[in-house]
């Protein structure tokens, strides 16, 4: 009998050291295999490493799972089960159906229960009914603790029997446990780098454009340095600057050509809570009409010829910030229903792509139409219109501000004299009555090349207007006032073509004399069909 009794023990010591070995040698493979995979292939991993725990353990169902961020859920993220064993709810929000192994798990305690559901404490009723509605017989979980945290839970399952869990059992599943979780945590702070280089990575090319930009707005010549005046017209427009400043709401500025409207643009921006952004400026008349919606929208890679890299729209550079849409009658019809969704959803798709980007912009747009009429005739979508025309702001033009001449005419020369070589002490009162006579149908834009002018072709320290200087005559000009904007337009646009010998280009050429740019003079002489007439 002893003999037998010693054969016995021999057989389990054996078996034990058996498993012993198969269990270290389990052990060795998991983790030789996750020391070498990338993260991208830790989850597919972790699912058959779940399959290979419940073979070991001959269990029936073996679970990973995750805690949220601020430890109030416990996510199945991994589940493993044989053919024809049914899987259970996912612990989505273990806190409600089984609290108090939640809380077990949470204070990085283990879970060992091998008789369900009388192992469980008296007074863990939802844990007892959801056992009980799992048809659960026997389990054991253990928590991986990364740091100060509890981040996983590994849990393995009897569904047919109830089962002694030995300190050896359990001890085990731990080390599983910290094997997978320690990948698990690998993965996950990968991701979390990869997502930030990603965001750094947009941040980066955000900030590209936007130096591009605001590298543009600084080369290119603006109206005048500040806004100049004390007339009456003009203060009626700086206090209605100064009460939607603040507010948020889109503005529609409306004037003549050169009465300084993106001044006031910058002005409303500057008092906003969004100054610290950048404002963006689209001048809708200086850009061809098939580039437009590019330009404004941007455009995925390869979305049409020539499309040789993924372009951010202006939105998106503005994005926190204000766009300011210059000569907004002249966007093309066909885009004016995504510059509406744009306004009230905030929402638009690049040019070649439907994924669909939020942006948080202020618009502030500006025109010389009328686009009260435009909206009436069909050539201005009238939904938008009335979108846009939340707070107008009429911009006076500078024959409606004469005494505001003198003030600019000095503001002018103060500005640009140093930077070109004069110094100016006087300005003759003839001069500066005529300056107030002429009816400056480029409003400020125009006073500024004159006085330019002025400047370089002066010797002394009296400022010359003669050669700089030549108005047309007072009863011409009011020929003019009862005509439609667009033929004053056109008349004084030929006036100056002619006079320059229709050469736009170049210094005291046309382009310079209206203080346009030389495509957005052509693309106005396109609009206007100003045609230089044929030598006879």
């Amino acid at each position: 009998m002893l003999a037998d009794m010693r054969d016995i023990h021999a057989d389990r010591d054996d078996e034990a050291s058996s498993r012993g070995a198969d269990f270290e040698k389990l052990l060795g493979d998991l983790s030789a295999r996750f020391a070498a995979l990338p993260p991208s292939e830790v989850d597919g991993e972790i699912g058959r490493a779940l399959g290979v725990v419940a073979e070991w353990f001959q269990t029936d169902r073996c679970v990973f799972m995750e805690f949220s961020a601020d430890f109030a859920t416990l996510t199945v993220r991994h589940l493993w089960t044989p053919a024809g064993v049914t899987r259970p709810v996912p612990l989505v929000t273990a806190h409600e159906v089984a609290p108090w192994a939640f809380g077990e798990f949470r204070q990085g305690r283990r879970v060992v229960l091998g008789t369900l559901p009388d192992d469980l404490p008296v007074d863990a009723l939802q844990d007892r009914a959801y056992f009980a509605r799992a048809d659960l017989r026997a389990t054991v979980g253990v928590p991986v603790i990364v740091g100060n945290n509890t981040t996983c839970v590994l849990s393995t399952t009897d569904v047919k029997s109830h089962r002694v869990w030995t300190r050896r059992d359990v001890d085990r599943l731990q080390l599983v446990a910290n094997i997978l979780g320690g990948a698990y945590h690998r993965q996950r702070t990968d991701e979390e780098l990869q997502a930030r280089i990603a965001e750094i990575s947009r941040l980066k090319t955000r900030l590209e454009h936007e130096n591009v930009y605001l590298r543009e707005e600084i080369e290119a010549t603006h109206d005048f340095a500040e806004i100049i005046g004390r007339s009456a017209p003009l203060r009626t427009a700086l206090e209605q600057v100064a009460r939607v400043a603040p507010t948020g709401a889109s503005v529609l500025l409306q004037g003549e050509t050169g009465t300084g409207k993106e001044l006031l643009a910058r002005a409303i921006h500057a008092r906003s809570p969004r100054k610290l952004q950048p404002m963006i400026k689209v001048d809708c008349s200086a850009i061809p009409p098939s580039l437009i919606e590019s330009e404004l929208f941007g455009h995925e890679k390869g979305a049409f010829t020539g499309a040789v890299s993924t372009r951010v729209s202006r939105f998106e550079v503005a994005h926190g910030g204000t766009l300011f849409l210059d000569e907004i009658g002249e966007l093309p019809v066909d885009l004016q229903p995504k510059l509406l969704r744009l306004l009230q959803d905030g929402e638009f798709e690049r040019v070649g792509s439907n994924r669909t980007i939020k942006v948080d912009v202020r618009v502030i747009t500006a025109t010389h139409r009328d686009l009260a009429v435009a909206s009436r005739d069909g050539s201005f979508r009238q939904d938008l219109y009335y979108r846009l025309n939340v707070f107008p702001i009429e911009v006076p033009p500078l024959r409606a501000r004469r005494d505001d001449i003198p003030l600019l005419v000095w503001g002018i020369i103060n500005r640009r004299q140093d930077q070109l070589q004069r110094k100016i002490a006087r300005v003759r009162r003839q001069d500066m009555l005529a300056l107030q006579a002429y009816d400056w149908p480029g409003n400020v834009r125009e006073l500024q090349n004159v006085i330019e002018r002025a400047l370089i072709l002066t010797t002394g320290d009296v400022l010359q207007l003669d050669g700089a200087f030549s108005p047309v005559p007072a009863e011409g000009m009011h020929r003019h006032e009862s005509q439609r904007l667009d033929v004053v337009e056109r008349d004084h646009i030929v006036e100056v073509l002619e006079r320059c010998n229709w050469r736009i280009n170049g210094t005291g050429h046309a382009a310079e004399v209206l203080g346009l740019k030389p495509n957005t003079l052509r693309f106005r002489m396109k609009r206007l069909n100003i045609v230089r007439p044929t030598r006879q």
